[in-house]
């Protein structure tokens, strides 16, 4: 078959599909984790279609992130390739070769939430896509006067629900991808967000937004109780539209911009915000929270006053300090910083792996090891594999 990417798969890696033993192994592995049995921390590799888009030396024809977000046909394509790169190249603890059937996504990366607040998109050359602020000196009060934007309406808004109408439709008349049936996607990002405070440094530019922080604090929660007011309706109204019932039990968000901010400053600004949407789409226990960059000093907070158990962190992090934080029930996981999985890196990437794994982060067993946060494009397969075979090792419980 011929590859829409450069992936140094061959027909016959396809055909033989050789990973039933290595599949059951995984499979034993997640099931004696979730019971408190297992011998060693399972690893994973996050990784996203940026790791196919990006990379030139796997993107010779120069599909871009632009042509991925206005072309469903494009947006399918790369992510199938993006699951053929991740199930027989990448090593790690999660299913390997074919699938029983393809599960694709609308994937608006992280600007949806942007976007649907009026953002423009902006695509840089050789970058992940982004939004400009729009929120000025001389019109910060613009969205109040607008009021709530439709939950259904806005450019990203409209192509979701085009797309998921027509990867319906393809589903139903038999869509395949090497013989294998297509899953009918059911989920939308905007039944989600990447977080409060991360929308208002969107919208207004972060360093007008931490001056704002200083000089009118009043302007700031009069900003980021709008942002969560409309968040609560738009992922109400998507949820109800996708059929999911909440609140649920696995109900997660982001925010990483508030790495930006003091301890006083999250409680002050931002921890009430979180506590609406976490009482809104969560049940009490087990919360989970995806916050990438410097948050160490938030978290215990997190856990105690939004009942928070779960946390997936990104660099940098000092592992064997959280878990005297959060002591031995929270799940955490993370690892060494994602560039450290770029070619030519692998000793430090293996001593700062060696290091984590024998902080004390293991005490109690509930940790997962990965990279901090999402490998980047030009990642190394082979570090990769060396990653994952001192992991094995070094992870032992």
């Amino acid at each position: 078959m011929k590859w829409l990417f450069d992936l140094p798969i061959t027909d016959s890696d396809i055909q033989n599909n050789s990973f039933h033993e290595q599949n059951h192994q995984t499979a034993q592995l997640w099931h004696d984790f979730e019971n408190g049995k297992h011998q060693r921390v399972p690893i994973r590799l996050n990784s996203n279609s940026k790791v196919l888009l990006l990379d030139k030396s796997l993107n010779r024809k120069g599909i871009t992130f632009k042509d991925y977000f206005f072309n469903p046909d494009t947006m399918a394509e790369v992510q199938f390739h993006w699951e053929l790169w991740r199930r027989f190249l990448l090593p790690g603890d999660h299913e390997h070769g074919l699938p029983k059937e393809w599960e694709i996504y609308i994937d608006f990366q992280n600007v949806y939430d942007g976007s649907w607040f009026g953002c423009p998109l902006l695509f840089l050359e050789g970058q992940v896509p982004t939004t400009q602020p729009i929120l000025h000196d001389d019109n910060k009060n613009k969205l109040f006067d607008q009021g709530i934007p439709d939950p259904f309406q806005g450019e990203l808004v409209e192509l979701s629900l085009k797309y998921l109408d027509y990867y319906k439709q393809k589903c139903k008349a038999g869509w395949e991808f090497l013989g294998i049936p297509v899953k009918i996607p059911w989920k939308s990002p905007f039944g989600w967000t990447d977080g409060v405070f991360t929308i208002a440094t969107l919208l207004r530019g972060a360093e007008a937004l931490c001056i704002d922080l200083l000089v009118d604090p009043p302007y700031v929660h009069q900003l980021l109780d709008f942002i969560t007011q409309a968040l609560i309706t738009r992922m109400k109204k998507w949820l109800n539209f996708m059929g999911i019932i909440f609140p649920m039990s696995d109900y997660w968000f982001a925010d990483d911009a508030v790495q930006m901010l003091s301890l006083e400053q999250y409680c002050e600004f931002v921890l009430p915000y979180h506590k609406q949407i976490y009482d809104t789409f969560a049940e009490p226990n087990n919360r989970y929270i995806h916050l990438c960059g410097n948050v160490q000093h938030l978290l215990p907070t997190i856990k105690s006053k939004l009942n928070v158990r779960i946390f997936d962190t990104g660099f940098p992090i000092d592992f064997g300090k959280l878990r005297q934080e959060l002591g031995e029930e929270c799940l955490i996981s993370g690892g060494p910083k994602a560039s450290l999985f770029l070619k030519g890196c692998v000793d430090d990437l293996l001593t700062e792996t060696k290091n984590i794994l024998s902080s004390g982060i293991l005490q109690g067993g509930r940790f997962i090891l990965q990279e901090g946060n999402n490998l980047p494009p030009y990642t190394d397969l082979e570090t990769c594999k060396q990653f994952y075979k001192y992991g094995k090792i070094w992870g032992r419980l």
